[in-house]
């Protein structure tokens, strides 16, 4: 009895011991993101989960597999709650509740792929070389679009500083995903058949042909550069939306749009003034006369509302000093800028003053910003950044890319460090420079292999200015899409079950 007892209690003790080791491998995961950048980490951080689907049954991997979801995502972010609680003023049990929701939703992926991966392999080394990258990068792009889909932390953004870029302008951020996988399943192995030299050598291929990749300029230069000015207003947050700020909000943006050169290109972060465009016509008008008379070129993030309808989109106003252009956020922020509640939960929001108003979604597609007869512009507005299928349809005709982002909900957090990470890949993806305006930092100029040329610091007043270069031509990425990577990881699953019935085991 007492050794059934001890068996029990021991069995017990180690299932604690690797549901805690998994956890912690997860926490380690996000290290290899920015800010720490322990980029290099990767693909050794994934060998052992690789390992556990190869070794452990499909429920026993998909369980350690949800903790390893667990400590990733809580590490990576927790800065949701700031967002929701600190900003939001939302209650505590509400924001802790949606950031564990979230959280769990986001381990259920990497469980679920877990549990696949393990159930399709069946303890063949050899198979989950192919198969684990194939399988694992489906549910990261699945967890890119389905609930509205968070694609925050897929595990190419990673890899912006490594060889690996080389594949980005072909495969997109998955791609490299893919290679970060595959690197980690053949040292795998080579390492369980104890070849370890053998294994670091071929796990470096992916990493080798990213360098080749690299070294192809996909786009090229075209017309004259443009003198661009990012004016980054560091009001804090907690301060925005006050009284008292507001006419020194109006004279920050105004007089540093007028300091900027004559022939410029200002460019505004998110919602940049805490007011309706409605509201703020004359100042609006000052802004478009300023335009006109310097010859600049002024794009704000505003809440835009037009006199005639109800409706209020987050946008960015394009003004050249003699009309106005408007592109309007597509990808809204669940629980953010719109909430899908019943109705009587937005009553109850209503009498807890708390927010629950929705913004109006723009169109999917939409006409790109005309910056001159020879130049359009691509624009993406805080958060749909992430999604980089949505932005495909603005290219090739794009010459330039703009995010305008309010990273100061987010406080001294690790998450503005990884929107610009997801950032710099959009460029690279594209092959186009980018202007990135922030209300609190990190505002920063990128180029096209998704370098950042020009950076600001946080938490301060700052403008960064510097010529950007228009550039044409269509990278691999921009014509076929996700498409190509998805299409290569289903082909392998399904030779490989063609095979499997044709060799049973």
């Amino acid at each position: 009895m007492f050794d059934k007892i001890n068996f029990t209690q021991n069995k017990a003790n180690f299932s604690c011991l690797v549901f805690s080791s998994f956890f912690l491998l997860g926490m380690a995961l996000t290290l290899v993101f920015s800010p720490s950048n322990l980029y290099y980490l990767a693909p050794f951080i994934m060998a052992p989960i690789f390992y556990c689907c190869l070794k452990y049954p499909p429920k026993l991997v998909a369980s350690y597999l949800f903790s390893f979801g667990l400590g990733h995502f809580l590490t990576g972010v927790y800065w949701i709650y700031t967002s929701v609680h600190s900003f939001g003023q939302a209650p505590i049990w509400i924001a802790i509740s949606l950031m564990f929701g979230l959280i769990i939703l986001m381990s259920s992926y990497f469980a679920l792929a877990g549990w696949l991966i393990s159930w399709w392999t069946n303890g063949q080394a050899s198979a989950l070389i192919f198969i684990g990258p194939s399988i694992w990068i489906l549910f990261e792009w699945l967890r890119g679009w389905m609930f509205t889909g968070f694609p925050w932390m897929s595990i190419g953004y990673s890899q912006i500083d490594t060889f690996l870029l080389g594949w980005a302008p072909i495969f997109g951020v998955h791609g490299v995903s893919w290679c970060v996988s595959i690197s980690a399943t053949i040292f795998l192995y080579f390492v369980l058949q104890k070849k370890y030299l053998l294994a670091l050598l071929l796990m470096s291929i992916p990493y080798i042909l990213g360098f080749a990749f690299n070294l192809i300029s996909w786009t090229n230069d075209t017309g004259q550069p443009v003198k661009t000015v990012i004016i980054q207003g560091g009001v804090p947050q907690n301060l925005k939306w006050t009284a008292e700020q507001f006419p020194k909000t109006l004279d920050l943006y105004r007089q540093a749009t007028k300091d900027a050169p004559t022939n410029s290109f200002v460019v505004w972060p998110e919602v940049a003034i805490p007011a309706s465009s409605d509201n703020i016509q004359s100042y609006l008008e000052f802004i478009q006369k300023e335009a006109q008379e310097s010859s600049k070129k002024i794009a704000i993030g505003i809440l835009e509302k037009n006199k005639d309808s109800a409706l209020l989109f987050n946008s960015m106003l394009f003004l050249d000093g003699s009309r106005e252009q408007y592109y309007r956020k597509r990808h809204l922020v669940p629980f953010g800028e719109y909430f899908p509640v019943p109705r009587f939960i937005r009553q109850w929001m209503r009498l807890q003053s708390l927010p629950n108003t929705d913004l109006s979604k723009g169109d999917q597609v939409q006409p790109l910003i005309e910056f001159n007869k020879d130049l359009l512009l691509a624009t993406a507005i805080c958060y749909e950044i992430a999604f980089g299928s949505e932005q495909l349809y603005a290219f090739p005709e794009a010459g330039i890319l703009i995010n305008l982002s309010n990273d100061a909900w987010f406080g001294d957090s690790i998450a503005p460090h990884q929107h610009l990470q997801v950032s710099r890949m959009r460029s690279l993806e594209v092959g186009r420079e980018m202007i990135r305006a922030t209300n609190n930092g990190i505002s920063a100029f990128i180029g096209p292999r998704g370098e950042v040329t020009h950076r600001s610091e946080q938490f301060i007043f700052a403008t960064l200015s510097t010529d950007i270069q228009p550039r044409l031509g269509s990278t691999p990425y921009v014509l076929f899409g996700n498409w190509p990577i998805l299409i290569l990881s289903s082909l392998i699953l399904i030779f490989s079950r063609l095979t499997k019935k044709k060799n049973p085991i």
